[in-house]
């Protein structure tokens, strides 16, 4: 199976690595053969039909932070959209960062690639979250696969586990932690009493938040996540337009230290249910979504089953292209059909 790689970052240098790593175990137990055979960074792209050197591509972009070592496989200048046109590939993955006001450059790659009716894997969130209802009538309409597990959870299996795991069930509510960068400060306040200035400087060394901890911190991510979730969980048309959004930069340790006076936490939670919203919470120290650190918990109020919750990290190179090899998992499995 032929893959376009759009976005060379964290994730998409982690999908290489394990699809250079597990060929042989891909082949043998999902009869998967994954070929790489066009890479996209800023700069350019490397296009090889044969499929481009992972090793040589990891390397180039280690050393020099681009893929201009590569020789003649390397196209300078050509765009995303110039490969998804022009390269020959069954599948394009867009692993390219997320902007949440315009969802470009993502959701341009997305469209264009399911026109050249090209299968997508997107872990970019940023096109779900202005436009998920109309990329999946476009996906239909031209008669491919879309997916984007590891757009909630990372690599914690959040939506299949929804999807896949409750059928049966009905599910009335969605409510969880679903973002790290939160956790982790609001945790480090709790447990340390440090302030959020000082918990946000230690994520952002950490490598946990990014230089610019806005999408976090004002929960504009988990209600990326929220959105995403609703509409392929309970079947809703929402955008993050529809989402009442409060994040954390408000909460102080009065408000830490008044929780825990009461045996409780404060935690950034995202609901949707009777309506949609993210915002600061207190929950009991005993609640299945008190959990620490960096980690995401996401509970499903579901009739007959009752409240099921599922905890993990979500977030992080490997753990998220780890669902893009869940996906493209899939989409083999629906070739074989």
């Amino acid at each position: 199976m032929r893959l376009a790689l759009i976005g060379f970052g964290v994730v998409g240098q982690s999908f290489a690595e394990i699809v250079s790593a597990q060929s042989a175990e891909l082949s043998r137990t999902y009869g998967l053969r994954p070929r790489i055979v066009a890479i996209v960074d800023s700069k350019g792209a490397a296009v090889s039909p044969g499929g481009v050197d992972l090793p040589s591509a990891l390397r180039a972009k280690k050393d020099s932070r681009s893929l201009g070592g590569l020789g003649g496989v390397y196209r300078e200048g050509m765009s995303a959209i110039d490969v998804i046109r022009e390269v020959d590939c069954e599948v394009v993955v867009e692993a390219t960062p997320s902007d949440l006001t315009k969802g470009e450059p993502g959701l341009g790659h997305v469209r264009a690639a399911m026109k050249e009716a090209r299968h997508v894997i997107c872990v970019n969130k940023g096109p779900l979250a202005l436009a998920m209802p109309a990329l999946i009538e476009l996906a239909g309409h031209n008669g491919v696969i879309f997916k984007f597990s590891g757009t909630v959870g990372g690599g914690t299996p959040v939506l299949d586990l929804a999807k896949k795991c409750l059928e049966g069930c009905t599910i009335d509510s969605i409510r969880g932690i679903l973002n790290g960068t939160c956790n982790y400060i609001l945790t480090k306040m709790s447990s340390e009493g440090v302030d959020m200035k000082d918990a946000l400087s230690e994520a952002q060394r950490l490598g946990y938040a990014e230089a610019d901890p806005t999408a976090d911190v004002e929960g504009l991510d988990s209600a990326c996540k929220l959105v995403i979730t609703s509409n392929y969980v309970l079947g809703t048309s929402m955008s993050i337009r529809d989402v009442d959004v409060t994040g954390i930069t408000g909460v102080t340790m009065e408000d830490i230290s008044s929780a825990a006076s009461e045996d409780k936490a404060v935690k950034l939670i995202g609901h949707v249910g009777d309506g949609a919203r993210v915002a600061p919470e207190t929950i009991p120290l005993t609640h299945p979504l008190n959990v620490s650190g960096t980690f995401n918990a996401i509970t499903f109020d579901t009739d007959p089953a009752g409240e099921i919750t599922l905890v993990g990290k979500g977030a992080g190179g490997r753990e998220t292209a780890s669902s893009v090899l869940r996906d493209l998992i899939e989409i083999r499995q629906d070739f074989a059909k």
